[in-house]
């Protein structure tokens, strides 16, 4: 765990801001179909680690800035590098129904919003 600066963790806040832009029932949608279950790397659960941090990134998005804690800043900030470095990997062709996308939603972000 990384101990921030209020500066740093409104920094952290901001970017997961501008990076998650899924609501959190946009989200929590998203994450019952098929496709979203259908993406990503499984652990013994079954559950990927994609679709953990989408669970994640609701229950985030529902806290107030008085209840984050160090630790949920650094999910957040690991929820940016992912998206940001995810973004970079993008397919040629039908964005709406790659793997790509999906994954990116599990992680809160539409490719499609922007």
């Amino acid at each position: 765990m990384t101990e921030r600066t209020e500066d740093e963790r409104k920094e952290v806040r901001k970017e997961f801001g501008e990076v998650v832009n899924m609501s959190p029932s946009e989200l929590e949608d998203w994450l019952e179909t098929e496709e979203s279950k259908s993406v990503g790397d499984t652990g013994g659960d079954g559950e990927s680690t994609g679709h953990k941090s989408g669970r994640r990134i609701v229950e985030l998005k529902r806290k107030t800035v008085d209840e984050l804690t160090e630790d949920d800043h650094d999910w957040m900030n690991k929820v940016v590098g992912y998206c940001h470095r995810h973004l970079k990997q993008g397919p040629s062709s039908d964005v709406e129904h790659s793997k790509w996308r999906y994954s990116l939603m599990n992680w809160g972000h539409d490719p499609l919003k922007d």
